[in-house]
């Protein structure tokens, strides 16, 4: 327990000092929102009418602290477009941008983690090679270059799958899972290269120790060392990875969004910035920020699960 008092403090702290920086960003970018809501009508009077209505001229601490205080009781204001709450559209989005980035992981560790334990018991072989220079070579091409091949060959040459468009996972799941196909697996590439090649290393470095050997010595079966005894210690550079990737690849979402015709939280925060509408950028930021800092928490906890030896020492730091 004192394990994770420690870190429950440390994620309050950070998820302060995180919203603070991302409020700040969003306040610095260029454009006025009174300014595109008055655009062509009511001049500087109804720029200062807007101005004054948004809270725009008050001190940037007071609009932080103030904004803060309804964001933790779930309102993160209205569009100045449409007047839609923000916490409506991003909870119509979300799950959509959500379900993008677990499908591309669980696919990009379908392939990677097999993958990378057959390496690692050919250490340099064939196989090895083979599987590192295809990877890699995908690893290479930008994400939206290989959405346009994708697209290209798959719904325009073959008829399979869909270009654009999202079917809800909650009215049919099977669709949904064939409309994200394609977007899912352009994030997914690049990280079959990264998560295949750090497992295959840690396993072959696992499968030097000591532990193993030891193992061997008793007659168990290569397989069962392998899975058993070199697995588990050798997943835990793959856990952080994958946990620091789901904020990273919030980034990569926004253009595959846009390429295939997804409205998710991307989509909704490019649309925003384009129409200087700022309230709901910094909604998406908070969400975007918060959610990247709990998944590295969780990541933490998990590590502790894993090996216990982590957990203990930190509680007697």
């Amino acid at each position: 327990m004192r394990f994770v008092r420690q870190k429950v403090v440390q994620l309050v702290i950070v998820l302060l000092c995180v919203t603070f920086v991302s409020y700040l960003l969003v306040d610095l970018l260029p454009g006025d929102t009174a300014e595109t809501l008055c655009a062509g009508s009511g001049g500087q009077e109804c720029v200062d009418q807007k101005r004054a209505e948004l809270d725009l001229d008050d001190p940037l601490p007071v609009r932080y602290v103030r904004w803060l205080g309804d964001a933790v009781t779930g309102d993160l204001g209205s569009s100045a477009r449409n007047q839609q709450p923000v916490a409506e559209a991003l909870g119509q989005r979300l799950p959509v941008t959500v379900e993008l980035l677990v499908y591309s992981q669980v696919l990009a560790l379908l392939v990677a983690v097999p993958l990378g334990i057959l390496a690692a018991q050919r250490a340099g072989g064939l196989l090895d090679r083979v599987v590192t220079t295809v990877l890699f070579g995908l690893l290479s091409v930008p994400n939206f270059m290989l959405a346009l091949v994708l697209i290209l060959i798959f719904p325009v040459s073959l008829g399979w799958f869909q270009a654009t468009g999202y079917t809800d996972f909650t009215d049919d799941p099977l669709a949904s899972l064939g409309s994200l196909f394609l977007p899912a697996l352009t994030l997914a590439v690049a990280e079959m290269a990264v998560y295949m090649r750090l497992l295959r290393t840690d396993l072959v470095a696992t499968l030097q120790e000591d532990h193993i050997t030891m193992a061997r010595a008793k007659g168990l079966s290569p397989r069962r060392v392998l899975l058993t005894h070199a697995l588990k210690p050798s997943t835990f550079s793959l856990i952080t990875v994958v946990g620091l990737n789901f904020g990273r690849l919030i980034g990569g979402a926004l253009l595959i969004e846009i390429i295939f015709g997804i409205n998710g939280l991307g989509k909704y925060t490019v649309d925003s910035i384009l129409g200087d509408d700022y309230i709901p950028v910094q909604g998406a930021v908070l969400v975007i920020a918060v959610g990247y800092v709990v998944v590295n928490f969780v990541v933490d906890m998990l590590y502790a699960v894993l090996d216990p030896r982590i957990r203990h020492a930190r509680a007697a730091a």
